[in-house]
């Protein structure tokens, strides 16, 4: 697979650079879907200044596990990779529980009742845009309202980052790894 669009290289604008500096860690190049979406500044402005990877209202563990089960679903190879290679330990998930985001029928013995709904959360969104009121019923017992938002921003944020690199064809970073075999997710 070719990438679609190519990351731009070095040297790069002074804008770009800051942008760059403001998500990458010092020393560290940056990431392949910044390099791409620099062709537009102003959209790699705006996906820089609009990111969730701070410290928000949910967890770490939470966060990603959105973010994971997102780009499981989306079959979004290359952002799955970056994640679980940045933050995966972080978020203190076992190799299974990391195989797990992107299995066609995640296993809820690997997961907290907190965790399988965020999972529930993640796949009903995918799959309608919607969220029941039975679901959004148990969610709401688990979670204040700021987390919700947040999940569900997080959510959305990271299916726009799905399509990106997935229409991009951008290239898996050579840190990250790839999806497991045999369990990408075809989430009704």
């Amino acid at each position: 697979m070719k990438a679609r669009i190519s990351p731009l290289n070095a040297p790069y604008s002074e804008e770009i650079t800051a942008h760059f500096n403001t998500v990458m860690p010092p020393g560290m190049p940056p990431l392949s879907i910044f390099r791409t979406v620099a062709h537009n500044p102003r959209v790699l402005h705006r996906m820089v200044v609009g990111g969730l990877l701070d410290r928000g209202s949910i967890t770490i563990a939470d966060r990603e596990l959105v973010i994971l089960r997102v780009c499981g679903v989306c079959k979004a190879e290359y952002e799955w990779g970056v994640h679980v290679a940045a933050f995966a330990k972080k978020a203190g998930f076992s190799k299974a529980q990391i195989n797990d985001t992107t299995a066609q029928q995640p296993d809820s013995t690997l997961w907290s009742d907190s965790q399988n709904l965020i999972i529930a959360l993640v796949d009903q969104l995918h799959a309608t845009s919607q969220v029941s009121d039975e679901l959004w019923q148990a969610l709401a017992k688990a979670f204040k309202e700021e987390q919700l938002i947040e999940l569900i921003m997080v959510a959305g944020l990271y299916h726009a980052v799905s399509f990106m690199v997935n229409a991009c064809k951008v290239q898996r970073e050579p840190f990250a790894p790839g999806f497991p075999a045999a369990t990408v997710t075809t989430a009704a």
